[in-house]
């Protein structure tokens, strides 16, 4: 069984850190005093270490909401790193559609800023379209969690939100395209990570008025680059005394004219990882 970190609120207001099944939810809670940014800021074996042998202090109690599972964590995403994620941006674009195949070539990844860690949402809670956008689009992404010393510690499922009709009038626009409030999707849990890594197969759907208006599949398999080199990039100027999330990009993009509305549901599934259930808004 996949062993998972959870984040919770209980209903006296209080936040804590649990453990249990990212299937399932979350069973007991952690000693009080534990936090990710102490379970990140060291290695990845110090992070499991934790996560495994603390003792458990209670049983879950019902009436909890799940937050997301950070803390200061910033948040990283990876784009242009599948042949999906190329053509759509390609197709979005109005100016200058050969500096995404650029980036889906070149050497050094692209790598951007998504979120500071108090902004992301939870399974659950709700994402954001932005109102000055009538195209936009939810990126389900394969989630690396890396300990202060830049090693693979964990594993989850991120929604990488993003305003295409922004991003498509000019690349310099990006930051507006992904970063809002709303925008970043992280959860349930984080997931133990474990060595040499299998494929991970990753699904979507968008449930609008009860019905199924949207369904991809993708893989990781699909992705033009390793994990390893992309880890590599984000830490090569940049220390995060407590750890970091990168977003690894998506291989699933929905063809327009569709674009997510407020009342949308959306559903990403990853195996071992869990659902990420977020309802949509408009800010």
């Amino acid at each position: 069984m996949s062993l998972g970190l959870f984040r919770v609120e209980l209903l006296d207001g209080s936040v804590r850190l649990a453990r249990g099944d990212p299937q399932t939810g979350p069973t007991d809670l952690l000693p009080s005093d534990l936090s990710i940014d102490g379970m990140l800021g060291d290695t990845a074996e110090s992070f499991i270490s934790n996560l495994v042998s603390a003792p458990s202090d209670r049983e879950v109690p019902a009436g909890y909401v799940l937050l997301a599972p950070v803390q200061s964590q910033e948040i990283w995403g990876a784009g242009v790193t599948y042949l999906r994620s190329k053509d759509a941006r390609e197709q979005e674009s109005v100016l200058d559609a050969d500096v995404y195949g650029r980036v889906y070539e070149a050497e050094r990844p692209e790598v951007f800023f998504k979120s500071p860690g108090w902004r992301v949402r939870g399974s659950g809670q709700s994402i954001a379209v932005r109102a000055d956008s009538p195209w936009n689009a939810p990126e389900p992404e394969f989630a690396l969690v890396l300990s202060a010393e830049m090693q693979i510690a964990g594993w989850s499922i991120g929604n990488d939100v993003s305003s295409r009709s922004i991003e498509g009038e000019n690349p310099l626009y990006l930051p507006q395209a992904k970063i809002y409030d709303g925008s970043c999707a992280l959860g349930p849990s984080i997931v133990v990570a474990e060595s040499n890594p299998p494929a991970f197969p990753i699904s979507m759907e968008v449930v609008r008025q009860g019905s199924v208006v949207f369904y991809g599949e993708a893989s990781t398999e699909g992705m033009k680059r390793s994990f390893e080199e992309l880890v590599s990039c984000l830490g090569r100027a940049l220390h995060f005394p407590a750890g970091v999330v990168l977003l690894t990009g998506t291989g699933i993009v929905p063809d327009p004219p569709f674009t997510l509305q407020a009342g949308d549901v959306v559903r990403i599934e990853i195996d071992g990882l869990g659902l990420l259930e977020n309802p949509v808004i408009e800010v």
